[in-house]
């Protein structure tokens, strides 16, 4: 493309782009390009505003485009004829409306909105850059591409030309390719951010909506700052681009573009070196916003260190420092980014500033505030930021720097300062050097005072001297008063102080010679590491430790080395994970000193704690390490030595004694503890230590133990720490000596602890037997099955040995035995099972107990119970099952009822543990009933609001329980609920108690809901209760989140037989509320409101009623199945729908109520009918349906789906009330053909359907005796036309199974041919009149194509009666206009008349000869009824063709009538052939012309279709023969054109019968030779036509007939060559002269041997012929029939005959026709016939070749032409000679041509044929021509006009036969020299031809000069060009020549 072509393609205007001309395409988003251009307007602008609805939806703000771009308006809205002004307008509304789309982009609504934009306003075209930066951020999905592909943006300069390789293969854009683009093109940088800016601009007027652009400031950051950060260098000019932006970030209010901003300074401070005043200019706008808007501290703060650590910070000045010592929280975040970055930049900028400020600030009275806030900034970031990186340097120097006069009011600071005291005396160091002023010296003195006054130099006033000194006095007194003045200052934590000072210190006392001293230091080491455990602080311990260890100190004294083991313990202690820190770190320094070799205790742990050292990162090191020294220890400690056990288990307990307060002295008592108890375990040296032990234990632990003898239950769930910890300890110990006690060892032991739980021992083995069922496991022990069982077994003993007072105690509810007993009786451990057993055995004597018939009937049971664990649940069962069995008052059941009611009031009990309670409650879990029920409501109640109050306390067994409880909600208490409201209301409670306590335990909603079974429902007698408890799941449905909750109260509702009344009152509206307002107040409302208050009215009584939880009761009957008495629903849901279908109702969206109401119907019409007959009498009042109020939603209605549910109920209803439906009928179908048959899905196909089956049966059915077959005709022909006239706007593949279903539904045999009519109606007077002329014969095909395919749906024989019953209708049909039922004559014109009854039999036609149809056909028994029928009709049309003969509608009579026989030539094709025959013979007797001549086209069809005949057949057809000739010969006395047209019918039909019976039957065909010879010999003018047939028929019967033929060809021969003599007619007529040509051809074929009288004529008529054939073209069927002729006539003929009659041929006449022949059969020769014949063909050719000498004077060309035929026929037979052969013929060709006295043109014809003859042999024509160069030279120099002035050829047209002979030497010179291979040109030859050649060429050269050309330019420079070769030459160029 030039450059002018891409300067008018970027001018072009986008109104001119030719995709908006196109119908064929269309740009769409949503669609394909094609299917967008068959959408209209309308659908694509519902499209947008339904888009535009949704997102007003999510945001309001869409609102104000609704009156601009989506108004009805913008619908006619074209832009390219508005003008500039509108346009503008425009583009600023949609460049607005797309910012506003683009945080919506990917979502639907936003899509359609764009599908409007698109085709209105071309937004693709006008509006490409707001459209891309809509899309921009979303460059990496599939929809940015579909986006893009709807650019036009080919063109190379185009600005978005880069994103066209993403639009062919459609991939996203890579984001690479994004960043690439953004950096290196400037202005798509500079687009980004513009895009930023004025998206702020315009979401700025919705403050709501900026959250929104959180998208966009997403992609501006990560775009720009990635672009930053690929590109190699960034240049001034990109910094230029993005400064602006970067300012308007920093000023917004907006937190996420300015976070955008930061990063984007942040990538520009690290990739590129800013100048001074750039970086005050960032640093100082920062701090500014920083301080104005304090949004984003943290982030700012972060910016500006990171630009201060890229560039240089000189130059900043003191204006950013005071707006940081402005911003909130300073301090706070600086330490917060401190923690994870290095904060050195800010903080090296900040301080000499802060120094300054507080040193000098006070002097400034206006700046006091600001001098507060930089000290205390100052003290803030020394006391909590560590100063790294030479920070602590720089403010030191600093301080000391600075003067001394202010030294007072700084001692705060300075304290701070000594904090880095190495710095500090560092920076004095080097200050002191440069000291030399006394002033100055003074100054310093005081600055060291005041700034050491908290630290080692300090004065004390008890010694009165500084504490250092203090430390190293050479008096023992003074120091230990400074080793104690250290704990003081470590208590009191006093500022200044220095921690290697104290850790020097600490040390050096420890070296002390005085003992108090190193106690001292003892004792502070020990604060020390309470207080601070820092790292330095391992070495001080270690150090310390060597010191005692070292001189055998404590080797010496094992009471200093027990005690020092002690003191360490807790050191050794962990509680922290991390194995790093400090606290880790003394510990693992313990372990690796010497002591742990020293003491036995501590044997081996320096290796075991290597391994949790090692331990992998995953596993709990605190419990690992504990663990592990538990273990340790333990053992170490059986392992001591009797004599110093004592003492070391005495040293434990007491520090185990001492009051925790801090973690680790809480779990070093624990350690200690556990370490005791697992110690009793052991095996000792010496088995007496063991009860000392265990004594010394049990003391502890029961000091510790707090008094709950009191309580009935222990309860671990309730007990405090404490005693969950002393009962652990107490199930350990006793669990450690029942172990030891059972080997026989601690046997004393074990009785000594259980004298001491005299009192609590039952209680203590309760809470053994039942502990193992704890979920919680509270205590964190476990109890085994082991365990579980000895306790039993030990309590079985401990109950045998009591007296029977304590027995009746253990057995009363008071005591917690027997209920601990039963619950085992549920154990999964057979053992554990038998051990309670025995237990209870021991206390089944006590009848005073409440639980004795439990006991005595279990203790019977023992066997069962001990081998199955499940028998107790069906025991209890049983037991209490007697409850409800034997009568009242009798004393066993009222105990059965009072041991019942006490084991209920155990699990009532507060105190009793829930997972007692929880088992107690699976033993009785078939025990239910009222009673039970009752006894249990209080828990329910305590449990359902601890779940409610406190669900995340509330304990996993006790939510179990409850679960439990609410079991009990069954068939056998339902009655409780109708009782009792306490019971109903807090199962109401249950139902709504909807949290999740334990993730994958049900909430105990669904829990209720499960006990809401059919029986439970049923069980409740009360109707109320059950509405209520109806009422609730619909409550709970309308307000449940829980998706789960709503399938099960579905499932529920779906279970459950519920009375449809009790549906009906769910379903009513609310009642109104009463109007209590006063009379005053009622007429200030009529008189000042009334308008006001009637739509408050209607709007009140509309709310009454709650759609939502109308819309979900009508959703759950839609599964509903087990509903009383459903008729009871049928009148409120007509009410409900009459609701939805008031005025007042439009507002809401109800259209899915709708549906839900209609389903509900329809399914209650289908239980009350499921056969969908008539209902029986009483069932249901058919007043109370309301089809009309079904009708009327069908009208009001928009939406296919409540259309669908309408009809389907409609449907049902027909059956049901037929009456009421049949009143309706014509508006249902009437509204279908307008609304349901134009959608296309498969339900609403459905819904026809089902329609369509149940409301036309019923029509049928109970269409009443009063009503004749034609009101039924009537109004089924109404029904069938409605659906006509729907059927151009229904889906097409939806229509044939629409038509179908009717038809068949009507019955195909009795309406498919009036279906047929009304079509054939609505085509011609709706289709064809609704397209243009050229597409009519389009639209007529494809509508006959359906009309065939509707037909086809049917069997044979509908298909054939609907034929018969057009036939009838058309026959009564008038000519002219009456009135009709169907095709309403009055209504249409004339001409529809003609054209309905045209079409109708058209289609007759092709119905009869369609594949489907013929299928059918053959397997049905053809009758002649539809013949009679069709025959019929052709009569009544033939008669007004007769009668019409004369009018202007003659032409369509006739076309009707040869339609008619079109219809009935296939009838004819479908008949047997025994029938055809006849009927055939007797429609040629008819006297009608027309129908004899259909009677004969019907035979020659049907012999053209059939191939197989049956001999019988045969017979029959050839009895026919003689009538045909009859035909031919005998129909002189009718009409004219009648009788050539008959005469040429039959001898068709003759020709066809000869052609397929002929070969087998000879006879009747001589008769018909002989007539047809008879025609073509007529003396008498024949007509063409029937000659030509005649013709044809003789030539098919000869090729039969054969030799039998040969008698008639001395007539038949004359005769057709006189016929091809007479050209003129010949060519006036292409058939006629065709069917000659074709006759003659086959005789030739048939009889070639017999034709050489005739041959001379048969070749010169062929000559004849050729002249003609080459007129019509080469193309033309005569041309080619002629080519087959001189084909045949060249091969069939031999030698002998052939070559005379061309020998005479060519005597009379010369053509190439005869040439052609003589070739062909010359190359078809055998050599020896070549050879024989060879002499005659010489001469022959020698006389030949003299042609252009006999017609020297004839037009050359024409002369060529015949002698280039001559040539080539020579030429065909020189091919086949050999070498020896062809020489003696080609030198007598030569002396013929030089003969002395020859004609010169023998030379023309002499040198053209040795051209052609080089052209064929090549190479091996040298052989040959070297006889021709000396004669070739000299023709030249004759014919040389520059040699010789005499005429080489005696002629006028000498000059052209000259240029002729030249041009035929040099092309047979040039091909002698292009195929010479054997030197031909040798030197003589060379020099004989060199100089004729020569001259010949520089003849031409002149010639081209001197001639005159077209153009006058070219000719004078020719002219020029001579004369300036004179000028050199000196002479005239002629002399050459």
């Amino acid at each position: 493309m030039t450059s002018l072509a891409h300067q008018l393609k970027r001018l072009a205007l986008p109104q001119n782009d030719p995709s908006l001309l196109s119908r064929s395409e269309a740009a769409s988003l949503l669609f394909d390009c094609k299917e967008a251009a068959n959408i209209d307007r309308e659908t694509f602008f519902a499209i947008g505003c339904t888009g535009l609805e949704e997102l007003i939806g999510i945001d309001a703000s869409f609102e104000t485009f609704q009156p601009t771009l989506f108004s009805q308006m913008s619908k006619g809205l074209e832009r390219s004829v508005q003008t500039k002004a509108v346009n503008q307008q425009l583009d600023e509304s949609i460049s607005s409306f797309l910012i506003h789309l683009s945080p919506y982009f990917m979502l639907k609504p936003a899509q359609k909105c764009l599908e409007w934009l698109i085709h209105r306003f071309h937004i693709h075209l006008y509006n490409q850059d707001s459209l891309v930066g809509c899309v921009l951020p979303y460059h990496e999905t599939k929809l940015f591409v579909r986006v893009i592909q709807l650019l036009k943006i080919s063109d190379p300069t185009h600005k978005w030309h880069w994103l066209h390789p993403i639009q062919k293969p459609g991939v996203p854009l890579a984001r690479g390719t994004l960043i690439t683009h953004c950096y290196k093109d400037l202005g798509f940088m500079d687009f980004i951010c513009r895009l930023v800016t004025k998206s702020v601009k315009v979401f700025s007027a919705q403050p709501e909506s900026l959250p929104h652009m959180r998208v966009l400031f997403t992609f501006y950051a990560s775009t720009v700052v990635s672009a930053l950060g690929a590109a190699a260098n960034v240049t001034d000019t990109l910094v230029s681009k993005l400064l602006p932006y970067i300012q308007k970030g920093l000023k917004s209010s907006l937190v996420d573009y300015r976070a955008a901003t930061y990063m984007i300074i942040c990538q520009l401070a690290v990739k590129m070196t800013m100048e001074n005043s750039l970086v005050h200019s960032l640093a100082l706008q920062i701090s500014k916003t920083l301080v104005k808007t304090p949004l984003l501290i943290k982030e700012g703060l972060s910016c500006l260190i990171i630009l201060l650590q890229s560039q240089k910070e000189e130059g900043l000045g003191e204006k950013p420092f005071k707006h940081l010592c402005k911003v909130p929280n300073l301090t706070t975040t600086l330490h917060e980014i401190s923690t994870n970055y290095d904060i050195s930049p800010i903080l090296h900028y900040m301080f000499p500033h802060m120094v300054h400020s507080v040193i000098y600030g006070e002097t400034e009275e206006s700046d006091m505030v600001g001098n507060q806030i930089c000290k205390k900034h100052l003290e803030a970031i020394i006391t909590n930021i560590p100063l790294e990186k030479n920070i602590d340097h720089v403010l030191a120097c600093e301080r000391i720097c600075l003067n001394f006069d202010s030294l007072s009011s700084t001692s705060v600071v300075i304290r701070n300062i000594l904090m880095y005291s190495k710095t500090l005396d560092l920076v004095l160091e080097q200050y002191l050097k440069d000291v030399r002023n006394p002033k100055e010296q003074d100054l310093f003195h005081q600055f060291i005072s005041l700034s050491l006054s908290g630290g080692k130099y300090q004065f004390l006033k008890d010694t009165d001297t500084s504490l250092l000194l203090s430390l190293n006095h050479p008096q023992p007194a003074v120091r230990l008063l400074a080793v104690r003045h250290l704990d003081e200052m470590i208590d009191e934590l006093k500022e200044g102080f220095d921690d290697s000072f104290i850790e020097e210190a600490i040390l050096a006392r420890l070296k002390d010679d005085n003992l108090e001293v190193v106690n001292a230091a003892l004792s502070t080491l020990e604060v020390c590491l309470q207080q601070w455990i820092k790292n330095y602080w391992c070495g001080i311990l270690d150090t310390a430790i060597q010191i005692l260890i070292r001189d055998g100190i404590l080797k010496k004294n094992k009471d200093l080395l027990n005690q020092l083991v002690l003191q360490l313990l807790p050191y050794i202690v962990i509680t922290i994970n991390d194995s790093k820190s400090s606290e880790w770190k003394v510990a693992l320094c313990i372990a690796q000193s010497n002591l742990c070799s020293l003491h036995p205790l501590l044997k081996g742990w320096p290796e075991t704690f290597q391994e949790v050292v090692k331990a992998p990162k995953t596993e709990n090191l605190i419990y690992s390490s504990n663990g592990k020294l538990i273990k340790f220890l333990s053992e170490n400690l059986i392992l001591e030595d009797p004599s110093s056990l004592s003492q070391m288990v005495q040293g434990l307990i007491d520090v185990a004694k001492k009051e925790p307060h801090n973690v680790k002295q809480k779990v070093t008592m624990h350690v200690i503890s556990a370490v005791l108890v697992q110690s009793c375990c052991g095996s000792y040296r010496v088995e007496e230590c063991r009860s000392s032990l265990a004594l010394k234990v049990f003391h502890l632990l029961r000091r510790k133990m707090q008094n709950f003898k009191d309580k009935m239950w222990w309860n671990p769930e309730t007990l405090n720490r404490k005693n969950k910890d002393y009962l652990n300890l107490l199930l350990g110990l006793f669990d450690s000596l029942l172990s030891g006690a059972s080997e026989g060892n601690n046997t004393d032991h074990f009785r000594t602890m259980m004298r001491l739980l005299f009192e609590d021992q039952f209680r203590f083995l309760s809470v053994l037997w039942t502990y193992s069922y704890n979920i919680s496991n509270q205590l964190n022990f476990v109890v085994d099955a082991m365990l579980q069982t000895r306790a039993l077994y030990i309590g079985c003993a401990m109950l045998a040995s009591q007296s029977m007072q304590t027995k009746r105690k253990l057995a009363l509810t008071a005591s917690p035995v027997i209920v601990s007993l039963l619950i085992n009786l549920g154990s999964p451990v057979s053992e554990v099972r038998r051990a309670a057993l025995c237990c209870l055995n021991s206390l089944s004597g006590i009848k005073e107990s409440p639980f004795h018939p439990i006991v005595i009937d279990l203790v019977q049971k023992a066997e069962e119970i001990t081998s199955d664990q499940t028998y107790i649940i069906q025991s209890l069962g049983n037991l209490f099952e007697e409850l409800h069995t034997q009568p009242k008052g009798k004393p066993q059941p009222q105990k059965l009822s009072e041991a019942l009611g006490a084991l209920l009031e155990c699990v009532k009990s507060i105190t009793c543990p829930s997972y007692v309670a929880r088992n107690m409650m699976k033993l009785l879990q078939e025990v239910n009933g009222k009673v039970v029920l009752s006894h249990l409501l209080p828990v329910i109640d305590r449990l359902l609001d601890r779940v409610l109050n406190e669900p995340d306390g509330i304990l996993k067994d006790e939510a179990l329980l409850l679960h439990i409880i609410i079991g009990k909600y069954n068939e056998h208490s339902a009655e409780l609920l109708c009782t009792n409201q306490r019971s109903l209301g807090l199962f109401i409670k249950a139902l709504h108690t909807s949290q999740e306590v334990y993730k994958g335990l049900s909430t105990f909603q669904m829990r209720a809901l499960g006990q809401v079974t059919k029986s439970f429902f049923a069980a409740l007698s009360d109707g109320k209760v059950q509405q209520k408890i109806l009422g609730v799941l619909f409550d709970l449905l309308l307000n449940c989140k829980n998706p789960d909750c709503a399938q099960m109260i579905g499932s529920v509702f779906k279970a459950i037989s519920v009375d449809a009344e009790q549906v009906s009152v769910e379903l009513e509206p609310l009642q109104k509320s009463k109007n209590i307002a006063t009379v005053h107040q009622k007429r200030k409302q009529k008189m000042q409101q009334q308008r006001k208050a009637q739509d408050q009215e209607c709007a009140q009584e509309e709310s009454s009623v709650n759609w939502q939880r109308v819309t979900l009761i009508l959703e759950l009957l839609q599964h509903k199945k087990k509903l009383k008495r459903p008729q009871a629903l049928i009148p409120t849901l007509f009410s409900l729908l009459a609701r939805c279908l008031e005025p007042s109702a439009v507002q809401e969206n109800l259209e899915y109520v709708k549906q839900l109401i209609l389903g509900g119907l329809l399914n209650i019409c289908q239980k009350l009918s499921p056969d969908g007959n008539r209902l029986k009498e009483g069932v249901l009042d058919e007043e109370k349906f309301n089809v009309e109020l079904i009708v009327q939603c069908i009208r009001v209605s928009e939406m296919p789906q409540t259309h669908h549910h309408a009809l389907l109920l409609l449907g049902t209803a027909a059956g049901m009330f037929p009456g009421k439906v049949l009143h309706n009928i014509m508006p249902i179908f009437t509204f279908m053909g307008a609304n349901v048959m134009r959608l296309d899905d498969a339900y609403s196909f459905q819904v026809i359907n089902k329609t369509v089956k149940m409301v036309i049966p019923a029509l049928i059915q109970n269409s009443g005796p009063s009503e004749t077959a034609g009101d039924l005709e009537g109004i089924v022909i109404k029904i069938i036309r409605v659906f006509v006239d729907a059927l151009p706007h229904v889906p097409e593949h939806r229509r044939l199974p629409i038509l179908e279903q009717l038809i068949s539904t009507l019955g195909g045999e009795r309406f498919l041919w009036i279906l047929l009519v009304l079509l054939f109606e609505q085509h011609v007077t709706k289709s064809v009149a609704a397209v243009t002329s050229g597409e009519k014969d389009t639209v007529l095909e494809n509508d006959t194509e359906f009309w065939i395919s509707v037909c086809c749906e049917f069997s044979a024989v509908e298909q054939l009666q609907s034929l018969m019953g057009i036939l009838s209708y058309l026959t009564k049909l008038p000519e002219n206009k009456e009135e009709s039922e169907l095709f309403n004559v009055e209504s249409h014109s004339g001409k529809q008349l003609r054209h309905f009854k045209f079409i109708s039999v058209s289609f007759m036609s092709q119905l009869l000869a369609s594949h489907s149809f013929v299928k059918k056909v053959r397997e049905l028994h053809f009758s002649n009824w539809l013949l009679e029928d069709v025959l019929r009709y052709i009569n009544v049309v033939a008669h007004s063709v007769e009668k019409n003969a004369d009018s202007l509608t003659a032409k369509f009579w006739r076309a009707l009538l040869n339609k008619s026989y079109d219809v009935l030539d296939k009838v004819n094709s479908l008949m047997p052939t025994e029938t055809f025959i006849p009927i055939i013979r007797g429609l040629m007797t008819n006297q009608l012309p027309s129908v004899r001549r259909k009677a004969m086209d019907l035979l020659n069809n049907k012999l053209q279709q059939r191939t197989q005949w049956q001999p019988a057949q045969v017979d029959m057809l050839l009895d026919m023969v003689p009538e045909l000739i009859a035909v031919v010969q005998q129909e002189t006395h009718r009409a004219e054109e009648e009788q050539a047209i008959n005469r040429q019918t039959a001898l068709f039909s003759l020709k066809l019968l000869c052609k397929c019976f002929g070969h087998e039957k000879h006879e009747p065909f001589t008769a018909v030779l002989k007539m047809a010879v008879d025609v073509i010999a007529s003396e008498e003018k024949e007509e063409r036509n029937v000659t030509g047939s005649a013709l044809l028929c003789a030539a098919e019967v000869t090729c039969i007939l054969k030799a039998l033929a040969i008698p008639q060809l001395p007539r038949l021969m004359p005769a057709l060559l006189n016929i091809l003599k007479h050209t003129k007619e010949l060519a006036a007529s292409e058939i006629y002269l065709l069917s000659a040509v074709t006759a003659l051809l086959k005789i030739v074929e048939t009889l070639p041997h017999f034709l050489s009288p005739y041959l001379l004529h048969i070749l010169l008529q062929v000559v004849h012929l050729e002249k003609i054939a080459a007129v019509m073209g080469p193309s033309s069927q005569v041309h080619l029939r002629l080519d087959s002729l001189k084909t045949t006539l060249a091969t069939k003929l031999p030698p002998r005959v052939l070559l005379p009659a061309v020998a005479k041929c060519y005597s009379e006449t010369c053509l190439g026709a005869v040439m052609d022949i003589l070739k062909e059969h010359i190359v078809i020769l055998e050599r020896d016939q070549l050879s024989a014949h060879q002499s005659e063909l010489t001469s022959f050719f020698v006389k030949a070749l003299d042609f252009r000498t006999e017609h020297s004077q004839d037009d050359l060309e024409e002369v060529g032409e015949v002698e280039g035929h001559i040539i080539m026929c020579l030429i065909s037979m020189i091919m086949k000679l050999s070498e020896m052969s062809f020489r003696p013929l080609f030198f007598k060709l030569f002396d013929w041509a030089k003969t002395e006295g020859a004609p010169k043109d023998r030379l023309l014809t002499f040198c053209r044929l040795s051209d052609c003859i080089a052209k064929q042999l090549k190479g091996l024509f040298t052989l040959f021509a070297g006889h021709l160069v000396k004669p070739f030279a000299d023709i030249l120099n004759e014919i040389n006009t520059c040699k010789t002035d005499k005429a080489f050829f005696e002629s006028e047209n000498n000059t052209e036969k000259s240029c002729l002979l030249l041009q035929f030497i040099l092309d047979c010179l040039h091909k002698i020299f292009l195929f010479d291979s054997h030197q031909f040109v040798s030197k003589e030859r060379a020099e004989t031809l060199m100089m004729p050649l020569a001259h010949q060429v520089l003849i031409n050269f002149y010639c081209c000069l001197c001639l005159p050309d077209e153009c006058e330019e070219v000719e004078h420079q020719c002219q020029k060009t001579i004369q300036q070769l004179e000028v050199i030459l000196g002479e005239s160029l002629q002399n050459y020549f």
